[in-house]
């Protein structure tokens, strides 16, 4: 979530030494003397709304709607899908949304003083191939053009600005992430060896020429062989390549709940190096691996794609029953401003929605479903005193605590011009990680908004002994389904394959979830593959 949906936090952290002087950049060292009085909000998404579909206590349609096309969720799946139509000279479509806004997790909130994300925040430079989401980047400014020599010229504005990374590790801040300052000579020697077999896999290529791992999935080697690493976990993987330094391991479990959720002891380990292998790092000459990101996060991208919906979504209704009937797609939806319910009568559908809410909305898909598993989510945006930091390493857009049970936090005003900032806005991540994710689905919600205030602020007080003090507004957010989270076995399993099929040429699907990874590339390409089948009948290998 903390993922771009997948950050490669590489060997470049790791190799680079730190060769210029730092600059002290005020924050959260030292505070005034008088404590903040702190405001606090817990806020998420519809899921008292979303739980009635398990009951379905809904009113019958008092007016009907009939439409060619029907887009089920306005996420970047969604969004993609109707942008795609767009390029197909087709317009007459209707997107239903169950938030009040369009972005899915790419969603962003807004302080006084800053924008900040409440999903997503942010979009690895993509690989050279993908010629579907550089068009897109350029079609939005974001891409400015093309040298001689073909590589994109990335809006420097929407490109991190240095410093990007750092960690506070053997209580001291370093640049980058992984841990290089302090390790033993084994642990230096394993992360060596790490990435050298990394690199190799981002390389190298199966019988058919296709890259053993790439972005999106579908476009992966059939290679058994590296399909086989599907059914163990990353955490297997790290002991039979006798791997035992605690530095590594903890920083593969760190990538590896970034993009997934899911950490080390938990998620398949073809996705655990696919985390560092999929990203090509070849779109610049400099094989520059960088992030475009803003302060709303992926918010931006969501911005770009919803021009595509203008005067042609229904925000704030709940999609409840899904069915054919006819040659026609019978959809009903409960709108949640007027306590009323509409029947959308389509051609065809597109259900942009996560399996976890499918299985609700349409008859017998419950037996296959239940092999999708979502990590929920649990994001805090603290604005705090403008204080001093320690003179290690400056204040970075990412900020990684080692050992933390969290991901760490973005500096949410980073990407500003101006950097004399009142306060400042930062954004904590926490996946719940856990082997029983239905469990602590329903023990997080038990939870009041004290409680999760604290647990915030106690872990970040291992870099920030005086958070506490000087911070003057708390909001967690807390995503109950926050992303798919490919354990074991689940990537290249039947499931998958069986949630993609389109139900009598009529419902297609279109999500993260069906390709297991969910990054912005896998939802932004579902969108556009699944129009492509709808109007030319061309499909993909899932």
């Amino acid at each position: 979530m903390k993922s771009g949906e997948n950050c490669n936090k590489s060997r470049r952290s790791f190799l680079k030494v730190v060769g210029a002087a730092l600059i002290a950049v005020p924050f959260l060292q030292f505070c005034s003397d008088k404590i903040a009085v702190m405001m606090i909000r817990l806020s998420g998404t519809k899921h008292l709304l979303g739980h009635r579909l398990w009951i379905k206590d809904f009113p019958k349609p008092i007016k009907q709607i009939q439409i060619p096309y029907l887009i089920v969720g306005g996420g970047i799946s969604g969004l993609s899908a109707a942008r795609q139509f767009h390029k197909k000279g087709i317009s007459d479509f209707l997107m239903v949304e169950l938030e009040n806004h369009l972005g899915g997790n790419s969603s962003n909130g807004e302080n006084k003083y800053s924008k900040y994300p409440l999903g997503a925040h942010y979009l690895p430079l993509p690989n050279f191939e993908d010629k579907e989401l550089l068009r897109f980047l350029e079609e939005e400014k974001i891409i400015l053009g093309y040298n001689e020599k073909g590589f994109p010229i990335f809006d420097e504005l929407q490109l991190t600005f240095a410093p990007d990374e750092r960690l506070f590790y053997k209580n001291n801040w370093q640049e980058g992430v992984v841990p290089k300052e302090g390790n033993l000579v084994s642990d230096d020697l394993e992360f060596e060896q790490f990435f050298k077999k990394m690199d190799a896999f981002r390389t190298a290529k199966g019988q058919d020429q296709k890259y053993l791992f790439d972005i999106p999935l579908y476009l992966s080697s059939s290679d058994s062989k590296t399909r086989a690493l599907d059914k163990i976990t990353m955490k297997q993987w790290f002991k039979d390549n006798h791997f035992t330094s605690e530095p590594l391991f903890n920083y593969i479990d760190y990538c590896c709940k970034d993009d997934f959720g899911l950490g080390i002891d938990y998620v398949s380990a073809w996705a655990g190096i696919h985390y560092f292998a999929g990203r090509k790092q070849n779109s610049t000459p400099e094989k520059q691996d960088s992030v475009l990101t803003w302060a709303e996060g992926n918010s931006r991208l969501a911005h770009h794609l919803k021009k595509y919906t203008k005067g042609q979504s229904l925000k704030n209704h709940l999609v409840y029953e899904v069915k054919v009937a006819n040659n026609k797609v019978i959809a009903k939806a409960f709108d949640d401003v007027n306590k009323t319910s509409v029947e959308i009568i389509a051609d065809k559908a597109i259900m942009a929605s996560p399996q976890f809410v499918n299985q609700y909305l349409i008859k017998d898909r419950k037996t296959f479903t239940k092999d999708f598993h979502y990590t929920p989510w649990l994001l805090a945006t603290l604005i705090v005193n403008d204080l001093s930091d320690d003179f290690s390493f400056p204040l970075s857009w990412d900020n990684v605590i080692y050992d933390a049970k969290g991901l760490g936090y973005v500096y949410d005003q980073h990407q500003a011009v101006n950097q004399v900032q009142d306060k400042k806005v930062i954004t904590y991540y926490y996946s719940f990680s856990s082997a029983d994710l239905k469990k602590t689905r329903k023990e997080l919600y038990k939870k009041d908004k004290e409680y999760w205030k604290q647990f915030v602020l106690d872990d970040l007080k291992l870099a920030h002994p005086n958070i506490e003090e000087c911070t003057e507004d708390l909001e967690v957010f807390i995503l109950g389904h926050g992303m798919i989270s490919p354990a074991p076995g689940f990537i290249f399993g039947e499931s998958k394959k069986q949630a993609k099929q389109n139900i009598q040429n009529s419902i297609y699907f279109a999500h993260s979830d069906l390709s297991g990874i969910s990054i912005f590339e896998e939802a932004f390409h579902q969108g556009i593959n699944v129009v492509n089948e709808i109007v030319d009948g061309t499909t993909v290998d899932s």
